[in-house]
């Protein structure tokens, strides 16, 4: 009786959180952010700079470095190759030249894994992705580096509500932000690139 009064309170039990980091370039780290802090499961997402040789890099000096965001989730909810398969339809994966009307290297994409597991998922799902794209991917897998976080200003910049001079006038940030998005043509490009199976695609 009482085991099988353990078994059925094992049962009933929530799975314990597994927390997991991923870390990801894909263009403007605000964007990225955006996306993944609505993804059920996922803890929070830090926007930074990864895959260069310079220390504590910033905004204005970050040569050799992509912008990258950690996410942080919880791998009993959402498994690595499920945040891999959102990043890699929430990106041009056929641009190496930058993202949309953000161009150079530091806005290029590229994965970086921080162990044999999470390579072996991310070859996997890139391959998914390529055959499901029917074109060639250029977003690279590249070894793990150091992950430096961007300036507090950088972070959740797509909901602050500080004022800020734009193009299009004086608009709060997250204002500004969705103007930034719909400017730069990052939502129209990945409907025509993926169609229905877009990721995160704002109207």
């Amino acid at each position: 009786m009482h085991r099988i009064f353990l078994a059925a309170l094992l049962l009933a039990a929530p799975m314990a959180a597994r927390a997991e980091t991923a870390i990801v370039a894909g263009g403007c780290f605000w964007c990225v952010e955006s996306d993944f802090e609505s993804v059920s499961g996922v803890s929070g997402v830090v926007s930074g700079y990864s895959g260069g040789d310079l220390e504590n890099p910033t905004y204005e000096r970050h040569s050799g470095h992509f912008e990258a965001v950690e996410i942080t989730f919880d791998a009993s909810v959402i498994a690595y190759d499920q945040i891999i398969a959102k990043f890699l339809r929430s990106v041009d994966v056929t641009d190496d030249g930058g993202q949309f009307c953000d161009r150079g290297p530091a806005y290029r994409t590229a994965i970086f894994p921080q162990n044999a597991a999470q390579r072996t998922a991310a070859q996997a799902e890139l391959a998914r992705a390529e055959a499901e794209l029917g074109q060639k991917i250029v977003t690279p897998i590249l070894p793990a580096k150091t992950f430096w976080t961007a300036e507090d200003y950088h972070q959740d910049y797509y909901k602050g509500e500080n004022i800020v001079l734009t193009r299009g006038g004086v608009k709060t940030q997250a204002e500004a932000y969705k103007f930034y998005r719909k400017s730069c043509g990052r939502d129209a490009r990945l409907a025509q690139l993926w169609g229905d199976k877009a990721a995160f695609v704002h109207k």
